[in-house]
Protein backbone atom coordinates (compact mmCIF):
# COMPACT_ATOMS: atom_id res chain seq x y z
CA UNK A 1 0.00 0.00 0.00
CA UNK A 2 1.39 3.41 -0.96
CA UNK A 3 1.93 5.89 1.89
CA UNK A 4 -0.05 8.50 -0.06
CA UNK A 5 -3.21 6.49 -0.52
CA UNK A 6 -5.88 5.18 1.84
CA UNK A 7 -6.47 1.97 -0.07
CA UNK A 8 -4.73 -0.83 -1.89
CA UNK A 9 -3.62 0.10 -5.39
CA UNK A 10 -6.63 -0.31 -7.66
CA UNK A 11 -4.56 -2.27 -10.16
CA UNK A 12 -4.02 -4.99 -7.52
CA UNK A 13 -7.75 -5.77 -7.38
CA UNK A 14 -10.13 -7.03 -10.02
CA UNK A 15 -12.56 -4.29 -11.16
CA UNK A 16 -15.55 -5.92 -9.42
CA UNK A 17 -13.63 -6.55 -6.18
CA UNK A 18 -12.24 -3.00 -6.26
CA UNK A 19 -15.74 -1.58 -6.77
CA UNK A 20 -17.20 -3.72 -3.96
CA UNK A 21 -14.44 -2.84 -1.50
CA UNK A 22 -13.54 0.74 -2.40
CA UNK A 23 -16.71 2.28 -3.84
CA UNK A 24 -19.90 0.58 -2.67
CA UNK A 25 -19.24 1.23 1.04
CA UNK A 26 -19.58 4.97 0.28
CA UNK A 27 -22.87 4.73 -1.64
CA UNK A 28 -25.13 5.46 1.35
CA UNK A 29 -23.23 8.61 2.34
CA UNK A 30 -23.00 9.69 -1.30
CA UNK A 31 -26.77 9.30 -1.72
CA UNK A 32 -27.36 11.15 1.56
CA UNK A 33 -25.19 14.05 0.39
CA UNK A 34 -26.98 14.19 -2.96
CA UNK A 35 -30.46 13.97 -1.38
CA UNK A 36 -29.50 16.89 0.87
CA UNK A 37 -28.38 18.91 -2.16
CA UNK A 38 -31.17 17.97 -4.59
CA UNK A 39 -34.93 17.72 -4.38
CA UNK A 40 -35.52 14.90 -6.87
CA UNK A 41 -34.74 11.22 -6.20
CA UNK A 42 -34.38 10.75 -9.97
CA UNK A 43 -31.62 13.38 -9.95
CA UNK A 44 -29.92 11.55 -7.09
CA UNK A 45 -29.97 8.27 -9.02
CA UNK A 46 -28.69 9.97 -12.18
CA UNK A 47 -25.84 11.70 -10.37
CA UNK A 48 -24.82 8.53 -8.50
CA UNK A 49 -24.49 6.80 -11.86
CA UNK A 50 -22.59 9.77 -13.29
CA UNK A 51 -20.20 9.70 -10.31
CA UNK A 52 -19.60 5.98 -10.78
CA UNK A 53 -19.01 6.39 -14.50
CA UNK A 54 -16.46 9.17 -13.95
CA UNK A 55 -14.77 7.20 -11.18
CA UNK A 56 -14.45 4.10 -13.36
CA UNK A 57 -13.03 6.11 -16.26
CA UNK A 58 -10.42 7.70 -14.00
CA UNK A 59 -9.63 4.36 -12.35
CA UNK A 60 -8.91 2.89 -15.79
CA UNK A 61 -6.47 5.75 -16.37
CA UNK A 62 -4.85 5.09 -12.97
CA UNK A 63 -5.78 8.55 -11.64
CA UNK A 64 -7.81 7.59 -8.53
CA UNK A 65 -5.93 7.72 -5.23
CA UNK A 66 -8.94 7.82 -2.90
CA UNK A 67 -12.29 6.52 -4.14
CA UNK A 68 -14.25 8.35 -1.44
CA UNK A 69 -12.58 11.71 -1.98
CA UNK A 70 -12.92 11.37 -5.73
CA UNK A 71 -16.61 10.36 -5.51
CA UNK A 72 -17.50 13.35 -3.35
CA UNK A 73 -15.49 15.78 -5.46
CA UNK A 74 -17.31 14.50 -8.55
CA UNK A 75 -20.64 14.69 -6.70
CA UNK A 76 -20.06 18.31 -5.68
CA UNK A 77 -19.14 19.22 -9.25
CA UNK A 78 -22.12 17.33 -10.67
CA UNK A 79 -24.54 19.02 -8.26
CA UNK A 80 -23.08 22.42 -9.09
CA UNK A 81 -23.28 21.71 -12.83
CA UNK A 82 -26.88 20.49 -12.56
CA UNK A 83 -27.92 23.52 -10.52
CA UNK A 84 -26.12 25.84 -12.91
CA UNK A 85 -27.87 24.27 -15.93
CA UNK A 86 -31.22 24.62 -14.21
CA UNK A 87 -30.48 28.17 -13.16
CA UNK A 88 -29.70 29.10 -16.74
CA UNK A 89 -32.83 27.39 -18.02
CA UNK A 90 -34.92 29.15 -15.35
CA UNK A 91 -33.16 32.49 -15.98
CA UNK A 92 -31.94 32.52 -12.40
CA UNK A 93 -28.18 32.78 -11.99
CA UNK A 94 -26.26 30.68 -9.50
CA UNK A 95 -23.13 31.62 -7.59
CA UNK A 96 -19.86 31.50 -9.46
CA UNK A 97 -16.43 30.72 -8.12
CA UNK A 98 -14.88 33.99 -9.34
CA UNK A 99 -13.54 34.97 -5.94
CA UNK A 100 -12.06 31.58 -5.21
CA UNK A 101 -8.46 30.82 -6.07
CA UNK A 102 -7.84 28.22 -8.74
CA UNK A 103 -6.29 24.96 -7.63
CA UNK A 104 -2.65 25.08 -8.64
CA UNK A 105 -0.02 22.36 -8.73
CA UNK A 106 0.90 21.43 -5.21
CA UNK A 107 -2.18 22.97 -3.65
CA UNK A 108 -3.41 21.26 -0.52
CA UNK A 109 -6.28 18.87 -1.31
CA UNK A 110 -7.86 19.53 2.08
CA UNK A 111 -8.03 23.26 1.34
CA UNK A 112 -9.48 22.54 -2.10
CA UNK A 113 -12.18 20.23 -0.70
CA UNK A 114 -12.91 22.73 2.08
CA UNK A 115 -13.44 25.52 -0.46
CA UNK A 116 -15.71 23.26 -2.50
CA UNK A 117 -17.74 22.47 0.60
CA UNK A 118 -17.95 26.18 1.41
CA UNK A 119 -19.23 26.88 -2.11
CA UNK A 120 -21.83 24.13 -1.74
CA UNK A 121 -22.91 25.61 1.60
CA UNK A 122 -23.12 29.10 0.09
CA UNK A 123 -25.26 27.75 -2.76
CA UNK A 124 -27.44 26.03 -0.16
CA UNK A 125 -27.71 29.30 1.81
CA UNK A 126 -28.78 31.24 -1.28
CA UNK A 127 -31.33 28.58 -2.23
CA UNK A 128 -32.79 28.83 1.30
CA UNK A 129 -33.49 32.57 0.97
CA UNK A 130 -37.11 33.65 0.47
CA UNK A 131 -37.84 33.84 -3.27
CA UNK A 132 -37.99 37.64 -3.62
CA UNK A 133 -34.92 38.14 -1.43
CA UNK A 134 -33.00 35.46 -3.39
CA UNK A 135 -33.94 37.01 -6.73
CA UNK A 136 -32.82 40.52 -5.69
CA UNK A 137 -29.67 39.15 -4.01
CA UNK A 138 -28.66 37.22 -7.14
CA UNK A 139 -29.36 40.16 -9.44
CA UNK A 140 -27.14 42.39 -7.30
CA UNK A 141 -24.35 40.08 -6.18
CA UNK A 142 -24.10 37.65 -9.07
CA UNK A 143 -25.31 39.54 -12.13
CA UNK A 144 -23.85 42.81 -10.81
CA UNK A 145 -26.87 44.98 -11.55
CA UNK A 146 -27.04 48.31 -9.75
CA UNK A 147 -29.69 48.95 -7.11
CA UNK A 148 -31.39 51.35 -9.52
CA UNK A 149 -31.46 48.77 -12.35
CA UNK A 150 -32.96 46.16 -10.04
CA UNK A 151 -35.53 48.62 -8.67
CA UNK A 152 -36.64 49.58 -12.19
CA UNK A 153 -36.68 45.97 -13.41
CA UNK A 154 -38.76 44.74 -10.45
CA UNK A 155 -40.85 47.85 -9.84
CA UNK A 156 -39.64 48.35 -6.26
CA UNK A 157 -37.77 51.14 -4.51
CA UNK A 158 -33.98 51.27 -4.28
CA UNK A 159 -34.35 51.19 -0.48
CA UNK A 160 -36.21 47.89 -0.79
CA UNK A 161 -33.44 46.54 -3.01
CA UNK A 162 -30.81 47.61 -0.47
CA UNK A 163 -32.79 46.05 2.40
CA UNK A 164 -33.29 42.75 0.58
CA UNK A 165 -29.62 42.51 -0.44
CA UNK A 166 -28.51 43.19 3.14
CA UNK A 167 -31.04 40.68 4.48
CA UNK A 168 -29.84 38.05 1.98
CA UNK A 169 -26.18 38.64 2.82
CA UNK A 170 -26.90 38.48 6.56
CA UNK A 171 -28.85 35.23 6.20
CA UNK A 172 -26.09 33.68 4.07
CA UNK A 173 -23.45 34.63 6.65
CA UNK A 174 -25.62 33.22 9.45
CA UNK A 175 -26.15 30.01 7.45
CA UNK A 176 -22.40 29.59 6.93
CA UNK A 177 -21.53 30.41 10.55
CA UNK A 178 -24.10 27.88 11.78
CA UNK A 179 -22.15 25.29 9.81
CA UNK A 180 -18.74 26.36 11.12
CA UNK A 181 -17.67 28.53 8.18
CA UNK A 182 -16.47 32.10 8.65
CA UNK A 183 -15.32 34.19 11.63
CA UNK A 184 -15.36 32.06 14.73
CA UNK A 185 -15.97 28.89 12.67
CA UNK A 186 -13.62 26.00 12.11
CA UNK A 187 -12.77 27.23 8.60
CA UNK A 188 -12.62 30.92 9.52
CA UNK A 189 -9.88 32.85 7.81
Amino acid sequence: MSPHTDQAPSSALSPSKWFAEQVQPHEASLRSYLRHSLSSFADVDDLVQECYARLLRERDRGEVRSSRAFLFAVARNAVRDLLRRRAVSNSLPITETGGMPVLVDGANVVDFVSRREELALLTEAIRALPERCRHVFLLRKIQGLSQREIAVRLGITENTVETLVAKGARRCVDHLRARGIGPGGKHGR
